[in-house]
């Protein structure tokens, strides 16, 4: 099978990549390279041993995304291109759903006119909100309290309408929950550009020396620790949810969590990373940031019964593949390469 990776470049579409490759199939991947490296290319090559194909090009140019729709037999599509910071979708919203809404519109009307049905849409448990019960299921009512959440969910809506009006389409929205961890071979892994917004990257970042302390916001909510809690997911595990997509053949518009159905606090997190780091990182508590929920994890049970998929990796090596990465990363920012 030909799968066109929109974004494959990024975290989420190379660890995607690498592993349709390691199953032999013939992966395209798409990217600007405005928020993630060309570089990136050849760690998918290290880590799967054989090379996608790549296209450099704009998902939300038509012209982009028509010249790779001639060149290859597209049969399947899975779509991470797009912005995915909360914080930055709150100061920038018409951003947001100018870049999101656009590059998937685009995205669709090519499709259409070549006849490939059959969508993986990179969604998010963003599009929750701050649920009342947990753990959160597919069934849980949608209420996005940010941009970015918001056109995550205006992006399902349109796929579901798609999904109606003509049966031939197999869509699959994936909803992640923290996505975190590397490539075992540690070729690939996450390597955000600028200041990282999530906590891994941010943990990390203490461990290696490169910043002094870690903020936690919030240290008295209704929990074990008095930390939030997550629901951490091995990128690995991730990327194999994408597979069983892959290979279903369900018609129609499909909604599936991707998560462990386990929560972790922020403590125990930063617990388990100085554990394999074997360094101690300083924390400061902070006031709670207004919006985060106390918790949040995942009913997965969905994707189990349907595509067979269940997370399986451990949080030790979640923290165990994320560190190594960092070493390396570190190792290299220290040459100079």
């Amino acid at each position: 099978m030909a799968i066109l990776i929109t974004g494959g470049a990024g975290y989420l579409g190379s660890h995607t990549a690498v592993r349709l490759l390691e199953k032999e199939n013939d992966v395209i991947v798409m990217d600007n390279f405005t928020r993630s490296s060309a570089e990136q290319i050849n760690r998918i090559t290290a880590a799967a041993g054989r090379a996608p194909e790549v296209e450099d090009g704009d998902v939300k140019t038509k012209e982009d995304l028509e010249r790779v729709f001639q060149k290859y037999n597209v049969e399947a599509v899975i779509h991470f291109a797009g912005l995915k910071a909360a914080g930055e979708s709150v100061e920038k919203p018409l951003l947001y759903y100018r870049e999101n809404l656009q590059m998937t519109l685009c995205l669709l009307e090519i499709m259409e006119d070549y006849q490939v049905k059959k969508l993986i849409f990179s969604s998010s448990a963003a599009v929750y909100g701050n649920c009342e019960s947990m753990p959160v299921s597919e069934s849980t009512p949608k209420n996005p309290i940010n941009p970015y959440g918001h056109s995550k969910a205006m992006i399902e809506q349109m796929l579901e309408d798609i999904a109606q009006a003509d049966p031939a389409w197999q869509i699959t929205a994936l909803r992640y929950f923290n996505p975190v961890g590397a490539h075992p071979s540690i070729a690939v892994g996450e390597n955000p550009a600028g200041t990282p917004a999530n906590l891994m990257p941010i943990l990390l970042e203490a461990a290696a020396g490169e910043r002094d302390a870690v903020d936690v916001y919030g240290t008295d909510y209704d929990t074990k620790d008095g930390t939030g809690i997550r629901d951490y997911i091995h990128v690995m595990d991730l990327a194999d949810g994408h597979i069983a997509a892959a290979a279903s053949q369900k018609h129609g518009f499909h909604v599936y969590n991707l998560g462990t159905g386990r929560g972790t606090t922020v403590l125990e997190l930063i617990n388990m990373v100085e554990r394999v780091s074997g360094k101690h990182i300083a924390w400061e508590a902070k006031a709670r940031r207004p919006g985060d929920p106390a918790e949040n994890w995942a009913d997965a049970s969905r994707a189990e019964r349907e595509l067979g998929w269940k997370a399986s990796c451990t949080l030790e090596e979640m923290c165990l593949h994320a560190w190594k990465w960092k070493e390396e990363m570190h190792k290299n920012t220290q040459k100079g390469e």
